[in-house]
């Protein structure tokens, strides 16, 4: 191997082997647990690991079939991974829904099932010509849903008329990377000229030393996973806006119950009033200092309370998902947050009332 070949097998290897580092620390080692912390950990995860196939098998073809097909199967997970860490920091969401847990089991079991019953060693040619397309077809989907939903920050930052926040960029730069990252490996499978599977481990490793930069940069990177966090320097929304505004939430939330629905999100809620994520998470914050999450559970707590004080027969953890929580142990947090006191003293006041 000549020195050229050295030097890129050597960056390439190293952004591999940083990006592994990069999604523990993100996944375990992060100050404050965001659920999109926990995804871009897995999106590094998995990527290093589509990189890393392409690496060793770049400079050792001879390698066994088996480092191919952990390459590819671990590739089946990079879109999920990208699109719910970008939908879980645009819709304000911190516990993941049951949704997607199915669909991540889903994958998980389709791929690992095929790889049991259609091993690459015996079937090279059904994995070259069929597993792979399928693959990247379903990586180039989840990328398009992904850009559906940061699509406001994306045109924000191709207009350039209203000023990005250092999220925002963030995000529209982690999305492009990947884009960029499909794109080499696309090329290379359709053998376009000049495309190799190496050129994305450099790409991969380009954008990895950003993100280290980016973070070592910055005295404080929490701001960087919150899309929709207080903004203490924002202005509130006109009293006669914000009257009109409140007055839709009150018939949404009470009316139609829609803080029933567990898997409630900014971005639904928004659709609803027929406004942006951005201006209702401005009136949230801004003119009633609260954020997504608290405003939701509020509602969920005052009927809960409502249900507790009327109803002694259903148990504690039927009346949490009655309201919209997904989990007890949610519930229980909310509760005990809002009332100062858990459900079961709640319960027993009420009944020695």
């Amino acid at each position: 191997m000549d020195t050229s070949k050295e030097l890129l097998f050597f960056f390439s290897a190293l952004g591999v082997f940083n990006g592994i580092i990069l999604g523990v620390y993100f996944f375990f080692f992060t100050r404050k647990k965001y659920l999109t912390n926990y995804f871009l950990g897995a999106l590094l995860f998995a990527l290093s690991i589509r990189i890393g196939k392409s690496v060793f098998v770049y400079f050792s073809p001879a390698l066994p079939r088996l480092y191919l097909q952990i390459g590819l199967t671990a590739c089946f997970f990079i879109g999920p991974c990208l699109y719910y860490f970008l939908k879980s920091a645009v819709a304000e969401i911190n516990v993941m829904p049951k949704s997607w847990k199915g669909t991540l089991l889903f994958w998980a079991i389709l791929i690992i099932s095929v790889g049991i019953i259609y091993p690459y060693e015996y079937y090279p040619l059904l994995w070259n010509q069929i597993f792979i397309r399928i693959i990247y077809f379903q990586w180039f989907a989840y990328i398009v849903f992904s850009g559906f939903a940061i699509r406001e920050i994306l045109a924000k930052i191709v207009n350039r008329k209203h000023k990005t926040t250092p999220a925002e960029m963030w995000f529209g730069m982690l999305f492009l990377g990947n884009f960029l990252l499909f794109l080499f490996y696309f090329l290379a499978i359709m053998h376009a000229p000049a495309a190799t599977y190496i050129s994305g481990a450099v790409v991969f490793s380009f954008i990895l030393y950003l993100v280290i930069s980016i973070l070592l940069y910055r005295k404080r990177t929490d701001d960087l996973f919150l899309l929709n966090g207080p903004k203490t320097s924002a202005k509130k929304i006109e009293s006669a806006e914000a009257i009109i505004l409140s007055e839709k939430l009150e018939k949404v939330m009470v009316e139609k119950e829609w803080y029933k629905n567990s898997n409630l999100t900014l971005q639904d809620l928004s659709q609803e009033l027929n406004i942006t994520s951005h201006q209702l998470s401005q009136f949230l914050n801004n003119n009633l200092n609260k954020n997504f999450t608290s405003f939701v559970n509020e509602f969920r707590i005052n009927e809960a309370c409502k249900i507790i004080t009327s109803n002694d027969k259903l148990t504690l953890e039927s009346i949490g998902y009655d309201v919209g929580f997904n989990s007890k142990s949610t519930f229980f947090a909310a509760f005990k947050k809002h009332t100062g006191t858990t459900p079961l003293n709640y319960q027993l006041q009420a009944l020695q009332a």
